[in-house]
């Protein structure tokens, strides 16, 4: 690129910033740059830091940052996955954030929400990793006109070409349209996604001993993680990772 044209783009990016200054992710105030928070939503985001479960990614008391340990959960139902995080605690302006982003079309979410999630899940990331989506029935993304969870993973894996990582945020399908997890308890979650996510059988091939990132919008119970790792070990993945941008807290 030539200095003109250097020139030029950074005097369009400046008219736009004229005419359209950044917006607060959360409630729409000024800020100074694009894809930010003001400080009273920053504060109000509960970002996860610290110690937390090399399974689940739940904040854990105590220890200093980078040692390996588990919670309760974990040490009493491993997981099928090898390890996990999330970015921030599903409640306060996280809540209000994947919310907009999975029901409210704000597109706009996914590029922030994927440097945060990023940053969580440095520990995970390995060399030519596949970077996947937790899938949607064809039914619910013909209605809602897009998978949230794609557009992270997409994000995710343009944030991660240095490792060389695989973006196939289409690598699981969802077989069969499944009940409103909602309200139910972690075995009856386990119940209604058995048997529910495989790998699409045109990518079987190229997750042949690979690992891979299985990326979500939300972590509750980890039933869903735990289908769609199921599916992705049976077809011959190597180690699976999960990463979500929020995970509900643990009943103490």
């Amino acid at each position: 690129m030539s200095r003109i044209d250097r020139s030029l783009g950074s005097a369009v990016q400046m008219t736009m910033r004229l005419i359209y200054p950044p917006r607060c992710l959360g409630c729409g105030g000024l800020v100074e740059s694009d894809f930010g928070l003001c400080a009273a939503c920053w504060s109000d985001t509960p970002f996860i830091g610290g110690v937390v479960c090399d399974g689940c990614g739940a904040p854990l008391p105590g220890g200093q940052r980078g040692e390996t340990a588990h919670c309760d959960d974990c040490l009493r139902y491993p997981p099928v996955w090898a390890r996990g995080r999330a970015a921030m605690m599903y409640a306060g302006q996280g809540r209000k954030l994947v919310m907009a982003l999975k029901h409210g079309d704000r597109h706009d979410i996914a590029a922030p929400a994927a440097d945060w999630m990023v940053e969580a899940a440095e520990p995970l990331i390995e060399a030519g990793m596949i970077v996947a989506a937790i899938p949607l029935h064809w039914r619910r993304r013909v209605k809602r006109g897009y998978n949230q969870s794609a557009l992270l993973s997409r994000a995710i894996a343009k944030r991660l070409k240095r490792f060389d990582v695989i973006d196939q945020p289409d690598l699981l399908q969802r077989l069969k349209r499944t009940d409103s997890l909602e309200g139910k308890g972690r075995e009856e979650r386990h119940a209604i996604l058995c048997d529910a996510i495989s790998v699409t059988p045109r990518h079987i091939a190229k997750l042949q001993g690979r690992p891979v990132l299985i990326v979500d919008d939300v972590m509750t119970s980890g039933a869903t993680f735990s289908a769609a790792s199921i599916a992705c070990i049976a077809a011959g993945a190597g180690s699976v990772s999960v990463l979500a941008l929020a995970r509900v807290g643990k009943a103490s």
